[in-house]
């Protein structure tokens, strides 16, 4: 009875981050090195320059996916959205390998950073919601009495 309550805690907690690499912030740095003698130099009002890596930065660090036991969190430059696993039809693969969220409306909602290797995660983070297409999971997602083995 513990080690259920354990494991129901222990895949609540799960959580994992999708999102774009914090070593893009160097090439912004290195985009506002650039454009600073641009931005004081011999015109004037140029100083609007630093606007493109300001938004850049801002894209970086807000835009991620977020899986966990209650769902998808979508975040974007601008907005966010929350998908619960009940509200998900499947996930849609596109040409580029980018992952879009299907909803049950037949809606797609596009994953920012998610991509197809990242599939076994989120099947493991949605305890089984979601079907992992490469069946990497299916030992570690089946119950120990499905596999025959007595644990030891």
């Amino acid at each position: 009875m513990a080690e259920e309550k354990q494991r129901e805690q222990a895949n609540e907690d799960r959580k994992a981050v999708f999102k774009i690499p914090n070593t893009a912030l160097l090439a912004i740095a290195f985009l506002v090195v650039c454009v600073t003698p641009v931005a004081f130099g011999d015109v004037p009002y140029l100083q609007w320059l630093y606007l493109f890596p300001i938004a850049l930065a801002v894209f970086v660090i807000r835009t991620r996916t977020t899986a966990t036991a209650k769902g998808l969190e979508v975040r974007t430059m601008f907005g966010r959205k929350d998908l619960p696993w009940t509200s998900l039809k499947g996930l849609a693969i596109t040409d580029k390998a980018k992952v879009q969220a299907v909803l049950k409306d037949e809606t797609k909602v596009a994953l920012p950073a998610v991509r197809t290797r990242h599939l076994p995660v989120i099947s493991l983070v949605s305890a089984g919601r979601m079907a992992d297409p490469s069946g990497l999971t299916d030992d570690v997602t089946e119950a120990p009495e499905k596999r025959g083995d007595s644990g030891e």
